[in-house]
């Protein structure tokens, strides 16, 4: 008598699926073993004399690049034509001692640490950065959930898929605000608060009353969230879809359809180039005919 179950599918079987739960499980506790093994043979960097050997692989060396600025007051005109003294960020010169600073730390390779470390093995400029090698070992592991659900739908796989959008989601948030948020909206309707406290280089001088508009519509549109007054972000939504649309309409028009309708309209009658270029109608009506080329345009149209 057969042990599948009532459609027929050895898949499910309760003894094969949990079979294939322990094979799953044993192909993983290997890779983990050849894993913690291969980081305790070392990953060799650099070449010749400068060769070294790091414990560990997948790792991110990063190197250390100061910045440091200094403040000049210079005069700028704004969109209204009234001209108004603001501060200008420079990067200094030799010599000059810096009013802002911080340390960037740029992703480099592991043969330059190698090279660094055999010329100084108290150097500090490049050097490992755990965190971004946490990062990338995060990202592999997570790749890794998503393809389980090759086998099958688990824990690790919803895991993996929760934080993947999350934290996508509140990455491209982040993004949109300082990139469009801040500047666009915040630093038009408050250039010198906005320069002051938020963006050092931002470099408007005069406010935009004109960023008051899509304010506006943005706040109309969050009243879709509420039953009563979801009315209201029919505007909004209306403006915007009208707007877009007539935008791409135009583009459309004239990157495609006047475009390839203008080929058509190739002259009956061609005069010799050399005449045209440059000539008043006199002058081009008494050039000689190309027949040649007359002949083929007459064709192609």
């Amino acid at each position: 008598m057969s042990t599948m179950g009532s459609t027929g599918s050895p898949l499910n079987d309760p003894a094969i699926a949990r079979r294939a739960h322990r094979m799953m499980l044993a192909v993983l506790a290997v890779i983990g073993v050849l894993l913690v093994v291969r980081s305790f043979i070392g990953t060799t960097v650099g070449t010749g004399e400068a060769a070294r050997n790091t414990h560990g692989f997948g790792m991110v060396y990063v190197e250390r690049a100061e910045q440091g600025f200094v403040s000049e007051r210079v005069t700028e005109t704004g969109k209204d034509g009234v001209a108004a003294e603001v501060t200008k960020w420079k990067p200094v010169t030799p010599g000059q001692t810096p009013e802002i600073s911080w340390t960037n730390w740029n992703e480099t390779t592991g043969d330059a640490w190698a090279t660094a470390v055999m010329k100084d093995s108290a150097q500090s400029s490049i050097e490992v950065s755990w965190s971004r090698t946490v990062g990338v070992w995060a990202a592999a592991i997570l790749t890794l959930c998503v393809f389980s659900f090759l086998w099958r739908d688990n824990p690790a796989y919803k895991l993996a898929e929760s934080i993947v959008i999350g934290v996508s989601a509140g990455y491209w948030m982040i993004v949109s605000v300082w990139d469009t948020m801040v500047p666009k909206l915040v630093g038009a309707l408050a250039p010198a608060w906005t320069k002051a406290n938020l963006m050092p280089s931002f470099d408007a001088v005069s406010v935009d009353w004109w960023a008051l508009v899509p304010l506006g519509l943005g706040l109309l549109l969050l009243c879709r969230l509420s039953a009563r007054a979801s009315w209201l972000g029919v505007f909004p939504l209306a403006f915007i879809v009208g707007t877009f649309a007539g935008l791409k309409f135009v583009q459309y028009v004239e990157a495609d359809l006047v475009a390839q309708v203008a080929t058509m309209f190739d002259p009956l009658v061609v005069v010799k180039h050399q005449a045209a270029i440059g000539a008043d109608a006199a002058t081009v009506a008494a050039s000689p005919i190309d027949w040649a080329g007359s002949v083929g345009g007459s064709l192609a149209a």
